[in-house]
């Protein structure tokens, strides 16, 4: 089976939940569909979050010219892989480069799952299996009094789990929605807060102390800047509070780097950040030999398997940014992801939808 052709489309996906964080305001979901064809009829799928409308033009760029350099190849994601990454060696396999690549990896796993008529989970050597998610949709910087039904809308579905952003300019704010969040679930849920990496290494130690004082919370989520893995370290030793990071990981290579500098307790890899599945693969393997728990970060799709396969499979992010172009969207029940049992990674667009949405 070889690669024919490579479709990329862009959609503006609308969020039932805007998310509001310390860097920025998210109401819709710029995202990149891309369908992988072979001469054997098979359509491998995945997509890109470009973060915002202004990245997809660039990304879309990048993916249509890899598609040239692979068209003809066999479907051989390991191999795409290292001859993508080789092209690109001089310029650098980070930022929208990985990105490109690891949507092309996805896309090539999902179509070689497909052809052997298997879901990518079992492709890939383990069993489906109901995977732990916490709900990371909204709760994000609000107004006090909108923060305790936002916090229990997140429980419909039986989550236990849900995530708050913080990082407000005055460190009393936050410690407020801290308690007003924390009020409005119980002490039954499991609260996990990401600072989106705004503060600096002496303010981080200095609210993560505080938030020890109203005896913490499940994690500290990207405290400082994604890759001052030093300063995460610093503060990682002066707080109780565990620290995850992980999203913006470029690569397994750079999750080397920051597990070597003992950065973090946690790590949550993203799907095109971290290089596709095949990125995926590695990563998971090293957190098995550093043993750190591995969650995932967006894509929960794709994520809902390879977590499945994961030694030391920890939390499921869940979002539902891509559902409105999606056929058969990510069911969770009771608090944990049911993978489908379809071939590939179960992703399929409503075309409709999509065309609603296309730029």
């Amino acid at each position: 089976m070889k690669i024919r052709a490579l479709r990329v489309r862009a959609v503006s996906a609308p969020m039932k939940k805007p998310l509001v964080t310390s860097i920025a305001t998210v109401s819709s979901a710029a995202l990149l569909l891309i369908d992988l064809q072979t001469d054997e009829g098979i359509t491998g799928r995945s997509y890109l979050f470009a973060v915002g409308r202004h990245n997809l033009v660039p990304i879309a760029k990048l993916l249509e010219a890899m598609a040239e350099m692979v068209k003809g190849d066999p479907l051989s994601p390991f191999d795409l892989e290292r001859k993508l990454r080789a092209n690109y060696a001089l310029l650098g396999v980070h930022n929208i480069v990985l990105f490109a690549i690891a949507g092309i990896d996805a896309a090539a796993w999902d179509a070689w799952a497909q052809a052997l008529g298997q879901p990518l989970v079992r492709l890939l050597g383990a069993a489906p299996r109901p995977i732990p998610a916490y709900n990371s949709n909204g709760l994000g910087l609000l107004p006090l009094k909108e923060l305790p039904k936002a916090a229990t809308d997140l429980l419909k579905g039986g989550f236990t789990a849900v995530k708050l952003r913080l990082g407000r300019p005055d460190a009393r704010a936050d410690l407020e929605a801290l308690r007003v969040v924390k009020k409005a679930l119980g002490p039954d849920i499991k609260l996990m807060t990401d600072f989106n990496q705004g503060l600096s290494v002496a303010e981080a130690i200095r609210r993560g102390h505080m938030i020890d004082e109203e005896g913490g919370v499940y994690w500290i989520e990207e405290p400082v800047r994604a890759d001052d893995f030093s300063g995460c370290s610093s503060v990682r030793k002066e707080i109780q509070t565990p620290i995850q990071i992980g999203e913006n990981f470029m690569g397994p290579e750079q999750m080397a780097q920051a597990l070597a500098a003992g950065a973090s307790d946690y790590v949550m890899p993203d799907l095109e950040r971290i290089g596709g599945v095949t990125g995926w693969m590695r990563a998971a393997a090293l957190a098995q030999g550093a043993g750190v728990e591995m969650s995932s970060h967006l894509f929960p799709e794709a994520s809902a398997h390879l977590l499945a396969l994961t030694p030391t499979c920890h939390w499921l992010e869940y979002v539902d940014w891509a559902d409105a172009i999606l056929k058969d969207p990510l069911q969770v029940k009771d608090g944990f992801a049911s993978i489908p049992d379809r071939p590939g990674t179960g992703i399929a667009w409503d075309e409709k939808a999509v065309k609603k949405h296309l730029i």
